[in-house]
């Protein structure tokens, strides 16, 4: 099996993560929010007065549907716009670039017809890397493995 290490950033320590719907329309639906980058999670924990960084073992499960975009395409635009509609899809895992704030905002005007998708692509060309992996059903979960936190500094 392959593994790797996995980070989410927050307010308290996550031993047991759950999935919880939220009332904002994420790029990748509802799910459990980790990435890679754990300058990227300490940077999510900072929103908040006791940040917190929650550390992860993940397995990859050959025997869940995932999705993986390696970076911002045409085809990952389109899921994320289908996501942030407030649509389900049937993958219990997806990773991928995260559409950070100036980025999302670009989508809305996407969305709502400010922007043509050839000036949202411009706008977004020369933005860092970003990356977020997505447990969107139990089984999914049960791949994760806590590990630790620890101030998020």
């Amino acid at each position: 099996m392959q593994y790797m290490l996995l980070y989410h950033g927050s307010y308290l320590e996550i031993k047991s993560p759950k999935i919880l719907a939220g009332k904002y329309a994420k790029d990748f639906g509802t799910g459990f929010y980790c990435t890679i980058l754990k300058e990227q999670a300490v940077r999510w924990a900072s929103r908040y007065s006791s940040p917190i960084l929650n550390v992860y073992e993940y397995e990859k499960n050959p025997s869940l549907k995932t999705r993986e975009f390696s970076e911002m395409t045409e085809e990952w635009l389109d899921f994320v716009i289908f996501c942030r509609s407030w649509k389900k899809h049937d993958y219990e895992i997806v990773s991928g670039p995260m559409a950070n704030d100036q980025i999302y905002n670009y989508i809305s005007d996407y969305m709502d017809g400010t922007l043509t998708r050839e000036q949202f692509w411009v706008l977004t060309r020369f933005k860092h890397p970003t990356h977020q992996i997505t447990f969107c059903t139990e089984a999914a979960l049960g791949s994760l493995k806590f590990l630790k936190s620890e101030a998020a500094i």
